[in-house]
């Protein structure tokens, strides 16, 4: 099997495309990842020659088929690049498996909480969890409905499901914490883990209630990363007032122990120069 048979996209759909947002779902031939692949775990993909590298969580895999499922926002240069490969075409690079794999075991009653493009990135993690004998509880959160993805999978992995949108058009109206704070604060209801995947504001919202109550929560970071394999230093985060990086030590971290203001500023260091790049994207598109 030669290389440029591995990477191909086998099949392409759009999960959403609504008010400026853009979420594409591919499957990709890549049997090497789809047989070692595990929850929690990434791999770091390049369009094409000019793109960046970047991360993408591997959602769902079939090791029959060789294949490995991808879902991605379309949001900067590299993902729209991304955004337009069809399938037959294949990634320029493809480096995986990477990161440490979520730590899945018998907890007891654990929700997970998964705001935006973070839903797909909660459901490989829910799905584990199920299976290894746990009571699962999901709550989702996005936008408006049409940016909800992936519902009827979470919901075949969860024994509650629920979701909440900031315009109201679906569930409940308000913020996932919101819905999250409810549950854990009600007396008959004993929580032995949380796990949230989302936007850093949403992340550190968790890991304050969680904290307040006494209660684990994990949460996989979406820290700046370049290499993905510890040689550059881009994805250094502070846990516990130590430097950790995202790609070999992560991404699942204590939520507790994050520096959230640290790691929001790291992630905003090339907010312009993104723009800029977006801009010449769009003119040249």
């Amino acid at each position: 099997m030669t290389l440029n048979m591995m990477m191909k996209i086998v099949e392409k759909s759009i999960l959403a495309d609504t008010s400026g947002v853009k979420i594409v779902r591919l499957e990709v031939f890549f049997p090497s990842v789809a047989q070692k692949i595990k929850p929690g775990q990434f791999v770091v993909v390049m369009a094409a020659q000019e793109g960046e590298r970047i991360p993408l969580t591997v959602v769902d895999k079939d090791i029959a088929k060789g294949t490995i499922i991808l879902i991605v926002q379309e949001a900067g240069f590299t993902t729209r690049l991304i955004g337009k490969l069809n399938p037959g075409d294949s990634f320029y690079a493809l480096l995986g498996p990477l990161g440490q794999a979520t730590p899945i075991k018998r907890y007891g009653k654990v929700v997970l909480v998964g705001g935006g493009v973070g839903i797909a990135e909660i459901y490989p993690v829910a799905k584990a969890l199920k299976e290894a004998g746990n009571q699962v509880e999901i709550i989702v959160g996005a936008k408006e409905r049409d940016l909800l993805i992936l519902e009827r999978e979470l919901k075949a992995a969860s024994d509650r499901f629920f979701v909440a949108t900031d315009n109201g058009s679906y569930g409940q109206r308000g913020f996932t914490t919101d819905i999250l704070k409810e549950l854990l604060l009600k007396k008959d209801e004993k929580y032995d883990l949380v796990y949230a995947v989302g936007p850093i504001p949403m992340m550190e919202k968790v890991s304050l209630i969680t904290k307040d109550i006494g209660i684990k929560a994990i949460v996989c970071l979406n820290a700046l990363m370049v290499d993905g394999t510890g040689m550059c230093g881009c994805c250094r985060v502070s846990i516990g007032g130590k430097t950790k990086f995202s790609c070999i030590d992560g991404p699942d971290f204590d939520a507790h122990l994050v520096d959230w203001q640290e790691l929001e500023a790291r992630n905003r260091i090339y907010q312009e120069k993104e723009k800029h790049i977006c801009n010449l994207y769009k003119s040249n598109d």
